[in-house]
């Protein structure tokens, strides 16, 4: 059945139900196998989950590599399949899941490759502050973040390019300027380290593109704007302006951009008003 398993199931039904009942404890006792005979049918039942990560790796990657975990070199061809059909075969989605479970297997920088892998197939608009990878995105910050400056600069620019949501970007700048990079999970040296500053590469670039989120978002919810929202856009003015101020000119930067906002909608008498109120 291993061997001709393509005559009979689909590529996730021989990894998922075949290979993984193959190599289950419960079938070694049923079969009362000796230990040669188990690895006759764990190196078949590996073979197999390959062949299936070839043929289908968007359904099969995960399942291989779990099934070939104790084995060093079919372990090595499973990542490997996933690395190449990482940019034509796989969603964002799957190359975060992969991620996560190299992370828990103590991987930290393949899931840190894989993350940044990921990160290029996504694309998440201005307006999709509930969008549900941005959990994805926040741990592969942390993870790069927890592993040094450098994995650091390397993903800020693939977040720049793939996040446009504001409220996303000022959360990832918040949570990187917290703590020192490379020092997560290392206990006692919470404060040791030197924080990073946000007029400095590579935080620089992400604190500009989070004030040009905040703008251009600014600019798109005014154009069709309802009295009911004036209140919500007011706290959203103001989460913006936090994020200004962590700029050198900051508060130059915002009273401007306050005052371009004051020019250009001055139609909408009402919310400038209130921008007036709590803005000056």
């Amino acid at each position: 059945i291993l061997q001709s398993w393509y005559t009979l199931f689909t590529p996730t039904e021989a990894t998922s139900i075949v290979a993984a009942t193959v190599m289950s404890h419960n079938t070694i006792l049923r079969l009362s196998l000796d230990y040669p005979q188990r690895e006759e049918l764990a190196s078949c039942a590996r073979t197999l989950a390959l062949q299936c990560a070839m043929k289908d790796p968007q359904n099969c990657a995960l399942s291989a590599l779990t099934l070939c975990e104790k084995d060093h070199i079919a372990f090595e061809t499973a990542y490997q399949i996933v690395i190449d059909a990482a940019s034509t075969g796989m969603t964002y989605s799957q190359l975060f899941t992969i991620a996560r479970y190299m992370e828990h297997r103590g991987y930290p920088l393949r899931a840190f490759k894989l993350a940044s892998l990921a990160m290029t197939h996504l694309n998440l608009a201005y307006n999709q502050d509930t969008h549900p990878a941005i959990n994805d995105v926040l741990w592969a910050c942390a993870l790069s973040h927890s592993l040094g400056k450098n994995e650091l600069a390397a993903i800020i620019p693939l977040v720049v390019k793939s996040v446009h949501c504001a409220t996303v970007l000022s959360d990832i700048l918040r949570r990187c300027t917290m703590t020192a990079p490379g020092l997560a999970g290392i206990p006692g040296r919470r404060n040791s380290g030197k924080l990073m500053s946000t007029d400095k590469a590579p935080l620089r670039q992400l604190l500009d593109a989070t004030i040009s989120a905040y703008i251009n978002t600014t600019h798109s919810r005014l154009t069709h704007i309802s009295p009911r929202h004036y209140g919500e856009f007011i706290e959203f003015l103001s989460k913006a302006r936090e994020t200004f101020l962590l700029a050198q000119d900051g508060h130059i930067q915002f009273a401007q951009f306050i005052d371009n906002l004051k020019q250009i909608y001055k139609g909408k008498k009402k919310l400038m008003m209130l921008v007036r109120e709590r803005f000056g």
